[in-house]
């Protein structure tokens, strides 16, 4: 069986490649999302991207992937820094999430240091660029994980 993940984006992503090159590369997201499904292919899984700017649009996303798919990978952009309703809403669901930023937050400015998403996943990847979400992808597809502390 063909495990199915979500590649799951929050504020701003769309603008990867075009905003804050310095930071995020050149790389498009659409180019991001092509690999990563490509990859995904490569490895044995089936991987469908959403992508919003708004939260609620995120929640849904996130409450439909309790019952069609068997793990997700979430960059919540801005997101991650305040948003207690995606929190809650990952806790809600019984499949595990794997937090990755392509930035190293932790460098960043004081405000992104915090997440409080990242205590609702299995783990978090950060400073690695768009190469974070394979390892994401390579980490839910060998590993049994439980689904949040």
């Amino acid at each position: 069986m063909t495990k199915k993940i979500l590649l799951l984006l929050g504020a701003n992503l769309n603008l990867v490649g075009i905003r804050e090159k310095n930071i995020y590369g050149t790389v498009t997201a659409e180019t991001i999302e092509n690999d990563i499904k490509s990859y995904g292919e490569s490895i044995g899984c089936e991987v469908s991207a959403f992508q919003s700017n708004w939260e609620g649009a995120i929640i849904d996303e996130i409450q439909k992937a309790r019952t069609e798919y068997d793990a997700v990978i979430i960059n919540p952009g801005a997101f991650t820094h305040y948003s207690y309703a995606i929190h809650d809403a990952i806790k809600g669901v019984d499949i595990p999430f794997v937090e990755v930023h392509m930035s190293n937050i932790h460098q960043r400015e004081e405000f992104r240091h915090k997440s409080v998403t990242a205590p609702a996943c299995v783990g978090q990847i950060t400073g690695f660029g768009a190469y974070g979400y394979k390892m994401a992808l390579n980490f839910l597809m060998n590993n049994d994980t439980e689904c949040h502390s």
